[in-house]
């Protein structure tokens, strides 16, 4: 799937359909420290739901997404996520201009390998725009997973 037809979904088809029975939400600042921050965050949290398969990939997803809002968006950004305890549901939203976009992979650049990374791990992902401005970035993993026990 293209990233344009992404772009034009507001969430992967079928997820949000069952509700997600956990939620978390943190709005964290346009510092460096914040992308360290946003993935502890996901670790403790996704932990804590007993999702231990998806901590590593949800980890670095919002890592890279953590990073792009610090980046490119430049204020200060919010972070949420939601599980039924098979798949997590995540978005990053900055109110920063312009949509992102994802890049060819050079082996070389020592940056710019965000989106292939989060399209690499997500089952899906994808952009919206927000009306007044900025962006939503979203992504669902662990789809066709079984609930871990918790």
């Amino acid at each position: 799937m293209s990233l344009t037809s992404r772009a034009n979904r507001t969430s992967a088809p079928g997820v949000l359909e069952r509700l997600p029975l956990r939620t978390a939400e943190w709005i964290l600042s346009a510092e460096a420290r914040s992308a360290q921050a946003a993935r502890a965050l996901v670790g403790a949290e996704l932990r804590r739901w007993g999702a231990m398969r998806l901590v590593d990939d949800c980890s670095l997803i919002v890592s890279e997404l953590a990073t792009n809002a610090i980046r490119h968006g430049g204020t200060a950004f919010s972070l949420r996520l939601g599980s039924d305890g098979s798949w997590v549901y995540g978005e990053v939203f900055d109110a920063g201009d312009g949509l992102p976009c994802q890049a060819p992979g050079d082996h070389d650049a020592t940056g710019g390998r965000g989106l292939l990374i989060v399209s690499l791990l997500a089952d899906d992902w994808g952009v919206v725009s927000a009306d007044g401005g900025g962006k939503t970035v979203w992504f669902v993993t662990g789809l066709g997973g079984e609930p871990e026990a918790s």
